[in-house]
């Protein structure tokens, strides 16, 4: 098993423990997961997939060694997060096949808010969302308008979050909401950890999408929140959360990956049997530029998320990298996706194979926790403060 990151001060894993680590892992869900790509997991075989992941080592892997996990920083989760890429079985937003999602909020609790909310989630006895996104605050999470007043002991908190992935099946959310108008990103934001059952506090819609999920809308109106709830001090939100982003970009990355390598390796073995006009695909100039261009964007993004996660696992400002890697990654994921689905024909776009929904998936990345747009924005800005070159 891979040795936990730097940040908790032990060595980064070596390459040779992040191959094996690869290697273990592909193993187990070519094994286990994959069969299920067409057909649905049944809650006795998915439990029994997770009787055989915690048994093989593969359970929290995020989660600190004292509390029952496996300690993995951003090196080796990034190895995770490209393998269970690779297959359409596991929900491109739902890893919990390999235990709950924590993530940086609630790994940062302690006192009375671990005992309530953080260990309830590792047990498997609470399930948590993450609520930022609202109607007219996106990309832009400094212009949200969702208010958590205070109100002596208590805030009170109105407003709407829109695309909030597992709301419906979720006993609380972190929930980020502006304190401080006048300050807003510059310490006017707050995190506040909000139980799902609080009066005023309901799921407003659902918006089904291409994807195949449909992420909920929640309304709260004059919810009361103990300001013990606050994670942080209070206009600590806007940092919290991009913790959390910054750990999203690094996914996106290593998810690209994940999706280029499986639609090009099925593309490989298509273009050596697929005859047209008298000879193999793979015979064609225009089909062996393709695959050249996909194989070297692939390897450059991986390179990318190499370097963007080791310098995080070291406790470096990595989000300039980090950037990159969303837009970079995520786009590149779709190109290779959108040219092995063209190179496959009608075939590609039937479910017998996976690159359909491999396809439909990635593209909604490159929205997504950042789209592409907003972060060559906020690049572009670094670029010209001298920061990059």
């Amino acid at each position: 098993m891979l040795m936990p990151s730097a940040d908790r001060g032990v060595s980064l894993p070596t390459r040779a423990e992040l191959n094996e680590f690869r290697a273990n892992l592909r193993r187990f869900i070519e094994r286990e997961v994959m069969p299920f790509e067409r057909r649905t997991m049944s809650h006795a075989e998915r439990q029994a997939i997770q009787d055989k992941a915690k048994a093989n080592g593969f359970w929290l892997l995020d989660v600190p060694e004292e509390l029952g996990g496996q300690g993995l920083g951003f090196l080796g989760m990034a190895v995770f997060w490209h393998e269970v890429s690779r297959t359409i079985a596991i929900p491109a937003r739902d890893h919990s096949l390999f235990g709950p999602t924590i993530g940086p909020i609630l790994m940062s609790l302690s006192g009375e808010l671990r005992e309530r909310y953080l260990n309830p989630v590792l047990a498997g006895e609470k399930f948590a969302c993450f609520a930022q996104t609202e109607p007219d605050a996106g990309s832009d999470p400094a212009a949200m308008r969702t208010r958590a007043v205070r109100r002596g002991d208590r805030y009170v908190i109105n407003g709407t979050k829109r695309f909030i992935t597992h709301a419906e099946k979720a006993d609380f959310a972190q929930v980020i909401a502006c304190t401080d108008p006048a300050k807003g990103a510059r310490g006017g934001i707050s995190c506040f950890l909000v139980d799902m059952d609080t009066p005023g506090l309901t799921i407003a819609a659902r918006h089904p999408t291409m994807m195949g999920d449909a992420p909920c809308e929640l309304a709260f109106e004059n919810v009361e929140v103990p300001e013990a709830n606050r994670v942080g001090q209070e206009g600590e939100g806007f940092a919290i959360a991009q913790g959390w982003l910054n750990e999203g970009r690094i996914r996106h990355g290593a998810r690209a990956c994940g999706v280029a390598e499986r639609c090009l390796e099925l593309t490989l073995d298509y273009v050596k049997q697929r005859q047209t006009f008298g000879e193999p695909l793979a015979e064609r100039q225009g089909v062996q530029w393709i695959l050249a261009d996909c194989a070297t964007e692939l390897h450059a993004t991986r390179l990318m998320v190499d370097d963007a996660a080791t310098k995080l696992d070291r406790g470096e400002d990595a989000r300039i990298e980090t950037f990159m890697v969303k837009a970079y990654g995520d786009e590149m994921g779709f190109r290779v996706a959108d040219r092995c689905l063209q190179l496959h024909g009608g075939i590609g776009l039937t479910t017998e194979l996976p690159i359909e929904k491999l396809w439909r998936d990635q593209r909604s990345f490159m929205i997504t926790e950042g789209p592409t747009e907003v972060l060559r924005t906020a690049l572009a800005r670094q670029i010209l403060r001298g920061g990059v070159l």
